[in-house]
């Protein structure tokens, strides 16, 4: 489907905006930042609402967007002190979380505009080459990420990269979803479920501590299908240093073929979310940094709670933790990734 104007960056790139459809569902993806900016689903009653978070305007997602929607890297999540080393090489990268580098830094890749290489009217694929330097991580990158709506009114997003010098990498979509829609309240009433057995606990800056943590008999335990508030308020520490939820599940079966590992479900609405994956790790992430001071377009204020991020991925802090699954990509392989949000209703 043929893009439309969505703006334009404060250095003068022109932003497009491309529109998904194919049975029940709708999407809206930024070629900058590779943003799914919308993403509309029908309730059990068949009326369709935009479950994810975002703005109306482009200004918002340039000046302050808390990755709504973004595609992050060259490493999602947390990279401790900003520092890792590969095959005896250190390597220094900009820090924009306490002394820790977030998502790639400040300058990842949900701030970079990705060319379109293919559109159609339910699939859209990117690509964008992360030269060697850039954030501080070594090695020429090109990447290609496929979004594409399917018949089991399903979003599919498939990631392939590939380097000319050893690296890192760790991709995943940052979508905030809200089943009941976009700006309509806390999400502490969603009903989650997670096929992960252990945890990573983290320290005061959220950088796992090493530790494999058993859920069983802790507020991480979503092994039955359990509402995100139950145990949210709870007096434990890991709770307490990421106010809420933020934190990696060691999913079942490591990184492997596509399965389902995790669902979240809007008793009200009946939305069912589905989420399956090839990577070893799962981000439960609550929202805890939202503050009241953005608006979507619903023109409500975006409070913490007010949204759920399932980030499917490698571990947080891997380059510098040889026992967690490799992060390491070399030249000659080739990164393939896949994960699928399907919706249905109960």
């Amino acid at each position: 489907m043929a893009g439309e104007p969505y703006g334009r960056t404060r250095d003068g790139r022109d932003v497009t905006r491309y529109g998904l459809a194919r049975g029940r569902l709708r999407a809206e993806i930024l070629d900058y930042g590779g943003i799914l900016a919308r993403l509309d689903v029908p309730d059990r009653a068949g009326r369709t609402a935009n479950v994810v978070l975002g703005f109306s305007d482009f200004a918002d997602y340039e000046a302050r967007n808390p990755h709504f929607g973004a595609l992050t890297g060259r490493y999602a999540n947390r990279i401790a002190g900003g520092r890792f080393s590969l095959d005896g090489q250190g390597y220094r990268l900009p820090v924009n979380d306490g002394p820790n580098t977030l998502h790639g830094g400040p300058d990842g890749f949900d701030k970079r505009i990705w060319r379109v290489e293919a559109t159609e009217a339910d699939r859209l694929v990117l690509h964008y080459r992360s030269c060697d330097g850039e954030e501080g991580f070594p090695g020429n990158l090109d990447l290609r990420v496929t979004y594409a709506l399917t018949a089991d009114d399903a979003l599919h997003i498939d990631y392939a990269a590939w380097t000319d010098r050893p690296t890192v990498l760790n991709l995943t979509n940052h979508s905030y979803f809200n089943l009941a829609g976009e700006g309509s309240g806390d999400v502490f009433g969603h009903v989650v479920e997670i096929a992960a057995d252990a945890f990573t606990p983290t320290d005061a800056t959220q950088i796992p501590t090493g530790a494999i943590a058993p859920v069983a008999g802790t507020p991480f335990d979503f092994r039955q299908a359990t509402p995100l508030g139950a145990r949210i308020r709870e007096a434990v520490p890991q709770l307490a240093l990421a106010k809420g939820y933020d934190h990696n599940f060691v999913l079942r079966g490591g990184r492997t073929a596509l399965r389902p590992v995790a669902t979240c479900l809007d008793p009200g609405s009946g939305r069912r979310m589905e989420i399956s994956t090839t990577e070893p790790g799962l981000q439960l992430y609550t929202g805890n940094n939202l503050d009241g001071t953005l608006a979507g377009p619903s023109r409500r204020l975006y409070r913490s709670g007010d949204a759920v991020c399932f980030e499917t991925q490698g571990f947080p802090d891997a380059p510098n933790r040889p026992d967690f699954p490799s992060a390491v990509l070399r030249p000659g392989s080739c990164f393939e990734s896949t994960t699928r949000y399907r919706f249905d209703v109960a």
